[in-house]
């Protein structure tokens, strides 16, 4: 598989479509990250505050455009017209949501602006607004970073062994079983991770993103999860003086239902970015910074790419560099393709298809054949 290629459907030498995947490299590689960095122009490191405030005006004027639309015509339009128009405006909604979180997701990682005070303040905002706890995420997220494919460190998406897999995956995997599982992980998925650290490491103890005295975070960050926490109760009351006025109807359909599609595009984009039948995971043996960085996929989204910020089709360079602006990360893309050769992974399959599919063949994971420190994807039970 080299640079570029799609892992979705990898073939043998003589053309034939093979019926397992390929595995990608799990090798030490023969570069660091120094040679990735070298390769990449050094403009691409640079961020620029107003460029940065323009991706996010323009995804809140779009936002605005869309609730003027809604909220003044609308119920102009005759039955069933109506009815329609309002799914047409979750998506849209929705999907441009997606893209300020994204935007939020990048001042946790510094790569909005020079200044970090800049960055708290418009993600602690951001992410507020959309019931996100941001200097939570931050500390979490990040440490989801420094410890990607790792088993025993990772944050979130950590599979498990078939040994641990729960009594009742068995009687889950097959087609209704697998719509259930997508069903509820779609719509729950991301508020019971937040709440209970549901998919994310284990702890010895209880572990919440709200809970400032939990094992997730150091003592030192406390304040900061208080602030979060605050954040999110402030969005809570003014979501309530809302309802108030305007009445839980009105609340569901202008802002409740597009933050259910950020949500479910949230836990897609997160599991699709880790998962992959080709994807190794490593055990302390054989876990490096670098490999563990390299175990993730860039995945193709469509138009969305560009709503979604690139997140979606840059992802191996975001982590590899995470103070990398977003709109940079494209040119940095095509710049390491080649030094990374078969370490870099893409699957064209489209987003939904693939979900499907990871659901299908990623279930639980068992080490490599030859009994080293390095595990695959499997699916029998």
């Amino acid at each position: 598989m080299g640079a570029g290629g799609r892992m979705s459907v990898p073939t043998t030498i003589s053309g034939q479509k093979n019926s397992s995947p390929q595995r990608v490299p799990y090798q030490k590689p023969p570069f660091t990250l120094s040679d990735i960095k070298k390769a990449i122009p050094p403009h691409c490191f640079q961020r620029s505050l107003l460029r940065s405030f323009s991706y996010l005006v323009y995804d809140l004027l779009l936002i605005s455009f869309f609730y003027y639309i809604a909220t003044n015509y609308f119920h102009l339009l005759p039955s069933p017209y109506c009815y329609l128009a309002w799914p047409i405006y979750w998506i849209f909604q929705g999907c441009v949501c997606t893209g300020v979180w994204v935007i939020a997701h990048e001042c946790g990682h510094h790569a909005f602006s020079d200044y970090q005070w800049v960055d708290d303040t418009v993600g602690l905002i951001l992410h507020s607004a959309l019931l996100v706890p941001y200097f939570s995420w931050k500390y979490s997220h990040r440490r989801h970073h420094s410890n990607t494919g790792s088993l025993e460190r990772d944050e979130v998406f950590v599979p498990k062994p078939k040994s641990k897999m729960p009594w009742f995956s068995k009687f889950l995997n097959n087609p209704p079983g697998r719509v259930l599982t997508l069903l509820v992980t779609l719509t729950l998925g991301w508020p019971l991770y937040l709440a209970f650290n549901v998919s994310g490491r284990p702890y010895d103890r209880f572990a919440c993103h709200y809970d400032p005295h939990g094992p997730i975070y150091m003592p030192a960050r406390r304040i900061q999860i208080y602030t979060s926490d605050a954040g999110v109760l402030v969005a809570f009351y003014l979501l309530y003086r809302i309802t108030l006025a305007k009445g839980l109807v009105w609340l569901i359909c202008i802002y409740g239902v597009p933050l259910l599609i950020v949500n479910a595009f949230l836990v897609i984009i997160t599991y699709l970015q880790h998962t992959h039948a080709s994807l190794p995971h490593y055990d302390s043996s054989e876990w490096d910074w670098l490999r563990g960085a390299l175990a993730t996929a860039d995945r193709d989204y469509g138009v969305l790419n560009k709503v979604f910020h690139n997140i979606t089709d840059t992802h191996v360079a975001h982590h590899l560099f995470s103070t990398m602006p977003h709109y940079h990360a494209m040119e940095a893309t095509k710049a390491i393709k080649p030094i990374l050769g078969e370490y870099y992974q893409f699957d064209g399959t489209p987003f939904y298809k693939a979900m499907w599919r990871e659901a299908k063949e990623c279930i639980y994971v068992e080490p490599d054949e030859a009994g080293r420190g390095v595990f695959w994807y499997q699916n029998k039970f």
